[in-house]
């Protein structure tokens, strides 16, 4: 299959399993996720669904369980909404990169509030210059 093809099939996974957490899922343990992307394989008999998680390690681990129990329900709605020989299989990762971008963000404003507080005469260029 072409790498276009391929991109649509992941788009179309990626909406129908964000719409079906989001308007049908009603487990407790599945809350604050969002699906960040999916990588289907060549030949469209798995996908590696991408999940963003808020919360503690804890509820993203209940989370992720919570996902993994509904994978039949959420496999079938995908196999409703996609017209392809094999309905993929799919599999839950969770995707770390927002959490480490927020890690990075608050490095740094904590760098620029360190930098902006400890701020000599010199550097600010307020010094009158000498005679």
């Amino acid at each position: 299959m072409s790498s276009r093809r391929l991109e649509k099939l992941a788009q179309a996974i990626k909406e129908q399993v964000s719409t079906t957490i989001l308007l049908h899922m009603r487990d407790p343990r599945v809350k604050n996720v969002t699906v960040t992307g999916v990588e289907v394989s060549p030949d469209v008999r798995s996908a590696k669904v991408l999940v963003s998680v808020l919360g503690t390690e804890k509820e993203q681990s209940l989370c992720m369980h919570g996902l993994e129990s509904a994978r039949g329900f959420l496999q079938a709605k995908v196999g409703d909404r996609i017209q392809t020989r094999y309905t993929p299989i799919l599999s839950f990762k969770l995707d770390e990169g927002i959490k480490r971008s927020f890690e990075a963000a608050r490095i740094l404003k904590e760098i620029e509030t360190t930098e902006s507080g400890n701020e000599t005469p010199d550097e600010t260029g307020d010094e009158e210059p000498e005679h």
